[in-house]
């Protein structure tokens, strides 16, 4: 499983310091964060709270300094190889992301972590509503994005996830998990475009793992050919 939690599908969720679709993919964001919600876009946030499970919160009422600690501790739980499959790990973990989230609703990393315990779950409408805040407070970040077209692609909405991919490459075009995660769709739905073989070659060359690799060697080489999964396929 790879991380990148913040949480990342290897496909995995990305945590906020990450898990995805099948082995799941999360990025998961530690404690050196710098939060990125300013106070017109908290307001924002403010206007929607009625429609979310969090009670409103005023800027004098946020402690984000306490929401990065425990955040971070959750983060060194969630990195843990066995993370996933310890109950009570990730059980403590949700107990550490709800308390940051209470010390500071803004917070988006503990929104992008406490997404990816979700995901890891099943659990894809909470964690599809978790990557939201977290996409929305973090705008110069892919993670969150990753992780939502992840969440999309595991409830079998290829075209939405397909397209939330690319929302992740117009804030950060070289970020390799979100390569991954689009061209692999491509690939599998026979969808190709004009950036397809460009991707497979940037994924060639580096791809988080050899299998990701191998598998864009291998795409490359039968453009055009099959749509199915194959064995290959990370």
């Amino acid at each position: 499983m790879s991380f990148q939690s913040w949480f990342g599908v290897d496909h995995s969720s990305r945590k906020s310091t990450s898990l995805g679709v099948g082995a799941g993919r999360w990025r998961a964001w530690a404690a050196s964060v710098v939060v990125v919600c300013e106070l017109a876009f908290v307001a924002g946030c403010v206007s929607q709270q009625s429609r979310g499970p969090y009670a409103p919160v005023t800027a004098g009422d946020r402690d984000t300094a306490k929401a990065t600690a425990l955040n971070a501790e959750a983060t060194k739980i969630l990195e843990r190889a066995d993370a996933t499959s310890d109950p009570r790990a990730m059980k403590r973990a949700e107990e550490l992301l709800r308390e940051a989230l209470s010390a500071d609703l803004y917070f988006g990393p503990a929104h992008n972590n406490l997404g990816a315990i979700f995901l890891a779950r099943g659990e894809l409408y909470n964690a599809a509503s978790e990557f939201e805040w977290a996409r929305k407070l973090m705008p110069g970040h892919p993670d969150p994005r990753v992780n939502l077209a992840i969440t999309l692609e595991s409830a079998g909405r290829i075209d939405d996830a397909m397209a939330t991919y690319r929302t992740a490459l117009e804030v950060l075009p070289d970020d390799i998990a979100a390569m991954q995660g689009l061209t692999r769709l491509q690939v599998r739905t026979g969808r190709r475009d004009q950036e397809t073989a460009r991707m497979l070659s940037e994924i060639a060359m580096r791809g988080e793992t050899k299998q990701w690799r191998d598998w864009a060697i291998e795409a490359g080489l039968a453009r055009g050919v099959g749509t199915a999964r194959g064995a290959g396929e990370p």
